[in-house]
């Protein structure tokens, strides 16, 4: 009997932690995930003006990126992916990454979280729950926003790889 008691009340507390888990939403608010947004934007634009000028097109082998390019690559993927999952309007920002002076492709930068902020800002909860195609996977247009701040995250580390690796100490991180 004791046993059986143990078996129910344990399967009842599985059931009752799936409920729970289904329930809570990982996801931070859109409040959270602007003031995240506004940060990884400034960290971003901190890495850029780090980078001395003759460090600009360094890469660390033929076939990645350089600096320039790695902090081009994550304002245009804010670009093209807020406006092509998250109803981001058609005047977004642009620079050739080629010509860019370090002054515009810092324009650019700042525009392109800016466009992505207000990307953000104007989807409905409704918008932000739908599920999409995106890269061959059904996700919510959510799971883009966060998308968004790993990918950043993921250049901004590589750019930080790249400052270390010409001698430049990065700035440091702030997390909020």
């Amino acid at each position: 009997m004791k046993t059986n008691l143990q078996v129910f009340f344990s399967a009842l507390l599985v059931a009752v932690m799936t409920i729970s888990s289904s329930l809570v939403q990982a996801q931070t608010t859109k409040e959270e995930f602007l003031s995240k947004w506004e940060n990884s934007k400034k960290f971003t634009l901190d890495v850029l003006a780090k980078m001395p000028d003759s460090g600009m097109d360094y890469k660390t082998d033929p076939g990645a990126m350089t600096f320039k390019e790695q902090i081009h690559h994550i304002g245009s993927a804010i670009v093209g992916i807020s406006k092509g999952f998250l109803k981001g309007a058609d005047d977004a920002p642009s620079v050739d990454v080629k010509t860019a002076t370090r002054e515009e492709l810092a324009a650019f930068v700042a525009a392109a979280y800016d466009y992505g902020a207000n990307t953000v800002k104007g989807l409905s909860a409704a918008d932000e729950a739908e599920k999409i195609e995106v890269f061959g996977n059904m996700v919510s247009r959510r799971q883009v926003e966060a998308l968004l701040i790993d990918h950043s995250t993921h250049h901004r580390g590589s750019a930080i790889a790249y400052l270390r690796a010409v001698g430049v100490e990065p700035p440091a991180f702030v997390g909020f």
